[in-house]
């Protein structure tokens, strides 16, 4: 591609991605093609943008059931249509403290009155829900219902290789960020639809109101030759053959994520190409394995917290990188790692380096109870109080501890004393949404 040449937009002959209806609507149905879908639409602003207008695509007749453990795109998402939201909570896996699973009866047993589900699938880590026993029971039992499906981190589901993908399955609408695992730009995303249970007309409202007016056609190309990428299986072949040599080689000496890990703590599957890590088995913290990998090897992981680490695949991935992971992980497991960790420290592991108890109640407390919807709290009268002046009180701000990212509060619900002795607590965390964590101030509506 020239990269000058090509980034204009909307002259003659390029189309409009508003109202496609030469190249742009050509390379839509092409792609749509690829993945199994009705109509397919480009989006220009990640996947984020896709689970945005998908919300404002539904009509206000009950809640959304949504993942406590969804993106934060759709809690956005929520603010932006004003919808109603009942939370399903994730199952956290034990041994890597993190939101792996999701229950299929939980989410069932919600769906009386809903007005659509919202289903992450896979997760970030590779962990897929029982997509398929949800899509059958709401055949089954709740045939209008729309189940909508964040697939960001799965837009290579295609062929034997992978967990299905959710429109094979029978979702009415799935989101891809093709960016991430297939060839396209950063920002380069996909939004595929099937079916009548969602009304397109507003959809397309929606991503016209929420998407610039002057697309980039660097990114637009970029999408069309991530839809071709998409099609090369035997690529991924001599991946998986690889990385099986990771979990064969590290079995029994760190913990990975795999194929064990299936048919429980609410996994139905688990994507190979997302080899997560945890490090408890060695006694050392995530981020000091991190700075070794990263010095020693020159890999750097996707995502790492204080236990966890996790790699990831792509187009780009060559069996070279699996094999330089391999050595990498391997070398975690030398006395001359566990010495160089010591001595940089100072102290022995050092107390950096050690790995402290982490409990499920502090990654997922009871869900605080909600006094007002996402968009009323957000538009609603704020005041700045010390946290510990907060209790009872509505949120005004949506706090989640990142990584793993999961809200903690929503704006619009109630401060408890779960919550707020998380967000005491927690001094070392990082913190999405949350203005004055340093300060421990918290935003709360004014009239509560």
């Amino acid at each position: 591609m020239d990269f000058p040449g090509s980034d204009l937009t909307e002259l003659p002959g390029l189309d409009m991605l508003h109202a496609p209806a030469g190249i742009i609507a050509e390379a839509q149905a092409k792609a749509a093609g690829i993945f199994g879908a009705e109509e397919s639409f480009f989006l220009v602003n990640g996947a984020t943008v896709g689970n945005q207008a998908l919300l404002l695509a539904l009509p206000d007749t009950g809640p959304v059931l949504v993942s406590r453990a969804a993106h934060r795109s759709v809690f956005s998402g929520l603010i932006l249509s004003g919808h109603r939201v009942t939370y399903a909570r994730p199952v956290i896996h034990p041994e890597f403290n993190l939101p792996l699973g999701l229950e299929t009866d939980e989410i069932i047993g919600a769906w009386a009155g809903a007005a659509a589900c919202y289903v992450t699938y896979p997760t970030y880590y590779g962990s897929c829900c029982d997509l398929e026993a949800l899509l059958k029971a709401r055949d089954e039992d709740f045939p209008r219902l729309p189940v909508l499906v964040d697939q960001a981190h799965g837009a290579h589901y295609l062929g034997a290789l992978f967990p299905p993908g959710a429109l094979a399955l029978g979702a009415d609408a799935a989101v891809h960020s093709t960016h991430k695992t297939l060839s396209a730009l950063t920002q380069g995303a996909m939004l595929h639809v099937q079916g009548q249970r969602l009304d397109r007309a507003r959809l397309r409202q929606g991503l016209e109101l929420l998407q610039t007016s002057s697309p980039s056609y660097l990114l637009l190309a970029s999408l069309e030759q991530g839809a071709d990428s998409a099609l090369v299986q035997g690529h991924w072949e001599e991946l998986r053959l690889e990385v099986e040599q990771i979990h064969r080689g590290l079995e029994g000496r760190l913990r990975l994520l795999d194929a064990k890990d299936e048919q429980t703590l609410g996994i139905a599957q688990v994507d190979w190409s997302k080899i997560l890590v945890n490090t408890r088995p060695l006694g050392i913290s995530a981020p000091v394995c991190v700075e070794f990998l990263r010095r020693r090897f020159g890999i750097e992981p996707e995502l790492w917290d204080h236990e966890n680490i996790l790699f990831l695949l792509g187009i780009g991935s060559t069996p070279a990188d699996v094999r330089l992971l391999r050595r990498g992980l391997e070398s975690l497991l030398e006395p001359e790692f566990r010495h160089e960790a010591g001595v940089r420290s100072g102290v022995g592991f050092g107390k950096s380096n050690r790995l402290k108890p982490v409990l499920p109640a502090m990654l997922l407390p009871p869900l605080p109870p909600q006094r007002l919807t996402p968009r009323q709290a957000f538009f609603s009268k704020k005041r700045l109080v010390p946290l510990s002046e907060s209790l009872g009180h509505t949120s005004g701000e949506t706090i989640s501890p990142y990584p793993p990212g999961i809200p903690v509060v929503v704006m619009g619900e109630i401060l408890t004393e779960e919550v707020l002795e998380l967000l005491r607590s927690e001094e070392e965390r990082l913190w999405q949404g949350w203005e004055r964590a340093g300060e421990k101030r918290i935003w709360i509506v004014e009239d509560d």
